[in-house]
């Protein structure tokens, strides 16, 4: 009896890290080819890896967008036959118990040198979308003073803009 409980037990640990690699693929694979689609230009698959309610977030503090203004702003780049061309280089992908919410974060190698994306994925009526992602430039530690001098003068007027 032992041994069945025990077999039943392996049984179960195996399919529940067999669904989590699935996942693992999949949300990986949606993120490629959401990059790919930027790289080559193609509109309607980039934007149909999108859920209807996506946010993208952009580098710049006032890029902040739903899935219908970010088209809008994107378009132009599309329609010149390249968008951004984006190549994961690391990625790390987490799931929810029940497999349905992917959170990631990748380094990407970007035309703005090494960058950070994170994100959120959902998993509706069999297919994972992504629901929201960050774009983010990453700073060495010891040009934060150099950077913020740069920053200084435009955040100072969007947080006069900001302040409640």
């Amino acid at each position: 009896m032992k041994k069945i409980i025990f077999l039943v037990l392996l049984l179960i640990g195996f399919t529940s890290v067999k669904a989590q690699e699935i996942a693992n693929i999949e949300v990986s694979n949606i993120l490629d080819n959401w990059h790919n689609a930027a790289a080559v230009a193609n509109f309607e698959k980039y934007f149909e890896l999108l859920s209807d309610d996506a946010i993208f977030i952009g580098t710049d503090a006032t890029e902040n967008w739903n899935k219908d203004s970010f088209k809008i702003f994107a378009k132009p780049f599309f329609d010149k036959g390249k968008a951004w061309n984006f190549i994961s280089i690391k990625r790390h992908i987490f799931l929810s118990e029940d497999k349905k919410i992917a959170w990631f974060d990748e380094l990407l190698n970007t035309q703005m040198k090494i960058c950070r994306g994170s994100g959120i994925l959902v998993y509706k009526s069999g297919t994972w979308k992504i629901q929201q992602y960050v774009l983010s430039m990453t700073i060495p530690n010891d040009n934060t003073d150099e950077i913020i001098k740069i920053k200084a003068p435009i955040e100072d007027a969007l947080l006069l803009k900001y302040r409640r």
